[in-house]
């Protein structure tokens, strides 16, 4: 299938590793030319040599925090000077730390909410002009299977993802009659460095191992795995490119099966 997406310029988020690493790298295999970001520039540029000598393409790394009230117009700023205009959009950002409920103050919720959920507003408000300029318009927003189902020990993010949830159907309802879609993927456990971390803190909790709990959380899921990057990656890109122009307003859980419940 062709996805249309040859030529198109994407912008994508908390792209140095993980998630959003893999669906630029899927990008520039269609032909997109891409900008990434990340929060530090030595691992940004080591990622964006790994992906142009993988792909041949074009990518340009701009680093910043998504934390960062001025590192939005900033990303939108480099992208329209390089690539002359955005199309497609991946806001991705960082999870917040784990703990439960008590062990968080005012400062640590008000940290995660610029994180978790500002850095979404606040890019998507910044790329709004460019992305009323383009014929293919596509935002795509990074939450987790945990809008669906709480995660133990994360209640910082399984709260706050849920207000992104409902900016990016908001946004579809909103802004659908300019032609500007937008989606959410909602990852489950999927095999990046966040999740190894996440895995370690439970181990120490229950006096066990990584690879016990990486056991027993792909037992979880009906395939009998967690998920790799590229297989969120591919459903990203299918999301985000034209060949998915009758697909707006989508909270697509992206976890093997692991969300049991039919609604």
């Amino acid at each position: 299938m062709d996805l249309g997406l040859k030529n198109k310029v994407a912008l994508v988020t908390g792209a140095s590793r993980g998630l959003g690493f893999a669906t630029a790298h899927q990008l520039l295999l269609e032909g997109v030319r891409v900008v990434i970001n990340s929060r530090s520039m030595e691992k940004l540029e080591k990622a964006a040599d790994k992906l142009i000598k993988e792909t041949g393409g074009e990518v340009l790394a701009v680093d910043g925090d998504m934390a960062d009230p001025a590192v939005p117009e900033k990303l939108i700023t480099k992208t329209i000077e390089k690539f002359g205009g955005l199309d497609l959009l991946l806001t991705n950002a960082g999870g917040p730390p784990s703990g439960a409920f008590e062990t968080f103050d005012d400062a640590a919720w008000e940290k995660a909410f610029h994180l978790v959920f500002l850095s979404h507003v606040r890019l998507i408000r910044a790329a709004l002009p460019a992305l009323r300029k383009s014929d293919a318009a596509s935002v795509l927003t990074v939450t987790s299977i945990s809008t669906k189902q709480p995660i133990t020990n994360l209640i910082l993010s399984n709260s706050l993802r849920l207000g992104t949830v409902g900016l990016t159907k908001s946004l579809a309802l909103e802004l659908g009659h300019e032609h500007i879609r937008f989606n959410s993927i909602l990852p489950g456990w999927t095999v990046t460095e966040r999740v190894t971390d996440l895995l370690g803190t439970r181990a120490q909790v229950n006096h066990t191992t990584i690879e016990e709990e990486e056991r027993k959380q792909a037992a979880e899921s009906p395939l009998g795995r967690m998920a790799t990057p590229e297989e969120f990656a591919k459903a990203a890109v299918f999301l985000l490119s034209p060949a998915a122009s009758y697909l707006t307003g989508v909270m697509l859980p992206v976890d093997g099966g692991m969300y049991k419940a039919t609604l």
